[in-house]
């Protein structure tokens, strides 16, 4: 086996077992044992569990990012929403256990990201395309970054909750989430007021 192929073969077990077992739950010793190594290997490729978990963590972040930021094509902003739906229940069906590792926390604090950085710098594109969307129907532009994380995060979530249910079927679930944003986004009020009796 070349240096890179062993290299890939530590990755692809580390992920399994960082799906299954979590950080911590993962031994260095497990790693090099399912991969017919001695521990000395993965120090030689990885410095260590810490460096090939960031490795992983860093690559599944990049994969979803490209997935969601390459969906977000010319098109009907509703049909955008529907796209970036789609992005991240394909990445959570094709890559259950990089979604799975993703949304746990890092206990890395060298990790390249976590599932809240990621989840903001997908929220930043979307920003760009609520802005104009805004602007256009005469809302205050600033505002598109608390919307933009609001419907991001919500998408995240509901992720989150479908990894385990899988039901509805996928595209149901970016059905009904895409109709609960495009729905309340028709119905924004330029000033939206509070009817409770706090104000503050």
């Amino acid at each position: 086996m070349t240096g890179a192929e062993r290299r890939q073969q530590l990755l692809e077990i580390g992920r399994t077992l960082f799906a299954a077992k979590g950080f911590e739950g993962t031994s260095v010793e497990e790693i090099a044992a399912k991969a017919g190594v001695s521990k000395p290997v993965v120090y030689e490729h990885f410095g260590g569990k810490e460096g090939l978990y960031a490795v992983v963590v860093d690559r599944e972040m990049r994969r979803l990012l490209d997935m969601v930021t390459g969906s977000l094509t010319a098109g009907h902003p509703r049909e955008l929403l529907e796209q970036a739906a789609f992005a991240l229940l394909d990445y959570i069906e094709e890559s259950t256990d990089g979604f799975r590792i993703l949304v746990r926390d890092s206990p890395i604090p060298q990790s390249t990201g976590s599932f809240a950085s990621l989840i903001s710098d997908i929220a930043t594109q979307v920003e760009d395309i609520l802005g104009r969307e805004f602007k256009s129907r005469g809302f205050d532009a600033k505002l598109a970054p608390l919307y933009a994380q609001a419907l991001v995060g919500m998408v995240a979530l509901t992720g989150q909750w479908w990894l385990e249910v899988r039901r509805p079927r996928k595209a149901e679930v970016a059905a009904h989430l895409v109709n609960l944003a495009w729905h309340g986004l028709d119905g924004l009020e330029q000033k939206p007021r509070l009817i409770g009796h706090r104000k503050s």
